[in-house]
C-alpha cells in the first residue's frame, strides 16, 4: 500500500456530503482529509462539496448539530473525539485511513540561528514526534500547544514561537522552511453526520 492510498471503510449507502466541516485554519491535515473524503464520496466529476474550516473540532460539531454542514471529519488521534461517539444527536457515518501530509519542524525563512532551547508550537496530538524529528543539538525544548498544526505555523510567523511542528501545506502557506527531516502519520479519520431522531434509532446487535 502506497502512503498516498486512501483506504475506504465507509458504510455502504452513506449519504453524499453537501458540506463538510473540520479543523482549520487552511493547511491542516484535517482539511486535506476532508477534501479526500468529499472526492471519494462524490467522485472526481461529482458536484463540488463545500469544505468549511473551524477553529476547533467542537465548533465543527456545533455546526453539524445546527445543520450548517452535513458531515464533519475528525482525526481519531484527537483526544476529544469520544464526545462525538457518545453524542446521541451525532452518528458515525464511516471511517477511512489516510496518511497525513508530511510533518516536520519548521522555522521562519531567514530567521537566523535556532535558540539552544527553542519554543516549539504544536497541536497536542502529534507532539510525540517532535523528539523524533528535532535535530540533535536541540534535545531540550519547550512546547506551546495550539489548536491545529496550521495555527502552530502561524505562531512562528507571529513571533510567539521559534519553531513549529507543522505540515508541508501549512509551512508553504506561512512561508516557513523545515530544519528537520519530514514524515507522514498514518491516521484513521472518522466521519460523522447528524441524526434527526436519535432516540428512534434501532439498536445494532453486537456479535462476538
Amino acid at each position: 500500500m502506497k502512503p498516498s492510498d486512501l483506504i475506504s471503510l465507509l458504510r455502504p449507502g452513506s449519504d453524499h456530503p453537501a458540506a463538510v466541516g473540520t479543523l482549520g485554519p487552511p493547511g491542516t491535515s484535517s482539511e486535506v482529509a476532508s477534501k479526500r473524503y468529499a472526492i471519494q464520496m462524490t467522485g472526481p466529476d461529482g458536484p463540488p462539496v463545500d469544505i468549511r474550516l473551524f477553529d476547533t473540532y467542537e465548533e465543527a460539531g456545533e455546526a453539524l448539530r445546527a445543520r450548517e454542514v452535513s458531515h464533519i471529519v475528525v482525526a481519531n488521534a484527537y483526544k476529544g473525539i469520544y464526545q462525538f461517539y457518545m453524542d446521541p444527536t451525532v452518528e458515525l457515518a464511516g471511517v477511512f485511513v489516510m496518511d497525513t501530509p508530511l510533518y516536520g519542524i519548521a522555522m521562519r525563512r531567514g530567521a537566523g540561528p535556532v535558540p539552544d532551547v527553542p519554543i516549539i508550537a504544536s497541536h497536542p496530538s502529534p507532539e510525540p514526534i517532535i523528539a523524533q524529528l528535532l535535530p540533535d543539538p536541540h534535545a531540550t525544548y519547550k512546547v506551546i500547544h495550539h489548536d491545529s498544526t496550521s495555527a502552530a505555523a502561524r505562531a512562528v510567523v507571529d513571533g510567539t514561537s521559534d519553531l513549529a511542528l507543522t505540515t508541508m501545506p501549512a509551512a508553504r502557506l506561512h512561508d516557513l522552511e523545515f530544519i528537520s527531516k519530514t514524515r507522514p502519520i498514518r491516521m484513521v479519520w472518522s466521519v460523522f453526520s447528524g441524526t434527526a431522531h436519535a432516540h428512534e434509532k434501532e439498536p445494532v446487535p453486537c456479535y462476538s
